[in-house]
């Protein structure tokens, strides 16, 4: 029996790099997926065809996690198709083709929507599945954060703050949802060797002399702790921010 049988997964950002390979190892583990993305629905029905030939339903949906009716079409078509909604990675993040700038040089519309994305975004996915999970006694909601909100990143003074607000939110909701059994945690992953990252930096050059495992990350090293948080054997653990980036910070 896998952890996750019987369960149904929506995971933001699912077009390509983290959030599908988010959505492989779930399905890996026995969840049906809703595989959520704006903009990128090549990407996604890509991931929905990867999912499917593990043997687990999927659906796919075009979302823009900052817009609320959106966000609850697509907790209402996971209905639709699944009846319950257990799982919720919010993993859509403004990241991609980011460029790094004096914090002076940030335009206050950029500010704005990485604010919007990354921040808002969570808060009004997690809205969205709120009554569903409260409904069956349970649920699991994991926020990807960063490790740049605890090491501060040169250039980057809106995305940092950012990830700041996710883990403040996740905070917040452990404490509301909890009564209801809910479990909200977040992940933060170091610089890892995405499509996405590679819009940043160049990730053969990436300096690992400070990460004690003296690697780069991939999203491999990232699935197994979603997985985790996903299933019934972190029932007793929320609220909290887990660091996975080979050591380089430690808190």
């Amino acid at each position: 029996m896998n952890r996750l049988d019987g369960r149904v997964a929506i995971v933001t950002g699912a077009g390509k790099g983290l959030g599908r390979a988010f959505c492989l190892k779930l399905a890996k583990e026995g969840a049906d997926i809703v595989a959520v993305t704006r903009a990128d629905v090549d990407g996604l029905k890509e991931t929905e065809r990867l999912v499917t030939d593990l043997g687990r339903r999927a659906i796919i949906s075009q979302v823009d996690v900052t817009n609320e009716a959106d966000t609850f079409r697509m907790a209402q078509e996971a209905l639709e198709k699944f009846q319950r909604i257990d799982i919720l990675v919010n993993n859509a993040a403004y990241y991609y083709g980011v460029k790094r700038k004096p914090f002076t040089d940030i335009s206050s519309e950029e500010w704005d929507r990485m604010m919007a994305v990354n921040v808002k975004g969570p808060w009004i996915c997690a809205r969205a599945v709120f009554e569903t999970m409260k409904s069956l006694g349970k649920g699991k909601i994991i926020n990807l954060t960063s490790e740049v909100f605890f090491t501060g990143s040169h250039g980057f003074a809106h995305y940092v703050a950012s990830k700041g607000g996710v883990i403040g939110l996740t905070r917040a909701l452990a404490i509301e949802l909890g009564p209801y059994g809910i479990c909200v945690n977040a992940v933060a992953p170091g610089y890892t060797d995405t499509e996405a990252s590679r819009t940043i930096a160049d990730v053969n050059k990436y300096d690992t002399s400070r990460t004690p495992l003296k690697r780069l990350e991939t999203p491999e090293d990232l699935v197994g702790i979603v997985c985790f948080l996903a299933s019934d054997e972190s029932d007793f653990i929320t609220g909290q921010t887990i660091l996975v980036d080979g050591g380089r910070a430690m808190n």
